[in-house]
């Protein structure tokens, strides 16, 4: 007969662990959310195990001064250019792992100025949300001051991430055209439906308010995205495009986050050029 009450006080206390213990457990996590953001948004990688020599094509080392420290991208000219591109790459990585992309834009005409954002490859300091628009704002006086381009031969192009360092200068400039693909409305939006079972949305101090920023993009504007992308929800591209001015076009590719313009390759080039051809006809 002894032997309840002593059932009865482990069941007790089994009840006390988990009613302290998964709060605890929740909280914590969502303070290691909080604390580890800047290694889940940025995943830099510093080594460039590449560059434009890979594929033989001519290229110059471009280093600017940003905030004190240096960013660094290259210029990579294409012969009879009908513009150049500045390209802002998503956040894992570096810009020796995008090439292939490098490389499509070349087949579309362009030359491009790639770049790193802090604390990637040979970018000094560390990764934020005022660094990488510093970058890309570094990256537009390099073109339109050092190299005495003009605004309406440039076009911005950003990929996930880079959206949101393209949104935030073509909010402030006008240049020919704007390209995001597989963007996010903002940052916390983007770790929300990431995270759903936790309060991400106000743990996130990097807010790259993509949404707001369309509604001041006055260039033609293209938003890319799939309905399979597995890292932005497709209804991110749907509120930018909904926010966004006129004229602007959506493109609708299949395939996951990483790999959609790759698998809808067809149908990506020939958005884009339907999407180019009356704004920077090819020379």
């Amino acid at each position: 007969m002894a032997l309840a009450p002593t059932m009865a006080k482990r069941n007790h206390k089994m009840v006390l662990y988990i009613l302290i213990g998964v709060p605890a457990l929740y909280i914590g996590l969502i303070l290691l959310g909080y604390v580890f953001q800047e290694r889940l948004i940025f995943q830099t990688t510093r080594e460039l195990y590449r560059d434009p020599s890979y594929y033989k094509w001519p290229f110059e080392d471009v280093l600017l001064p940003v905030d004190g420290y240096v960013t660094h991208g290259w210029f990579i000219p294409s012969i009879n250019a009908r513009g150049v591109v500045i390209f802002s790459h998503g956040n894992a990585g570096n810009i020796a792992d995008r090439l292939e992309s490098i490389g499509l834009l070349r087949s579309f005409g362009f030359s491009v100025l790639a770049y790193d954002y802090g604390g990637y490859g040979k970018s000094t300091g560390k990764p934020s949300e005022q660094r990488c628009c510093a970058d890309i704002e570094a990256m537009w006086r390099y073109l339109t001051e050092a190299r005495g381009i003009p605004a309406e031969k440039i076009m911005l192009f950003g990929r996930s991430l880079g959206g949101g360092a393209t949104a935030h200068l073509a909010a402030r400039v006008k240049p020919a055209a704007v390209v995001l693909e597989s963007t996010f409305t903002s940052m916390p939006d983007a770790a929300q439906a990431a995270f759903p079972l936790f309060p991400a949305r106000w743990i996130v101090h990097h807010y790259f308010p993509n949404a707001e920023n369309v509604r001041k993009i006055s260039a033609p504007l293209l938003i890319v995205h799939s309905r399979q992308d597995d890292v932005i929800p497709f209804r991110h591209g749907e509120t930018l495009f909904k926010n966004a001015n006129e004229p602007k076009t959506f493109l609708e590719i299949f395939g996951v986050h990483n790999e959609g313009f790759v698998l809808s390759e067809d149908i990506y080039r020939q958005g884009w050029e339907d999407f180019l051809a009356p704004i920077l006809p090819m020379s």
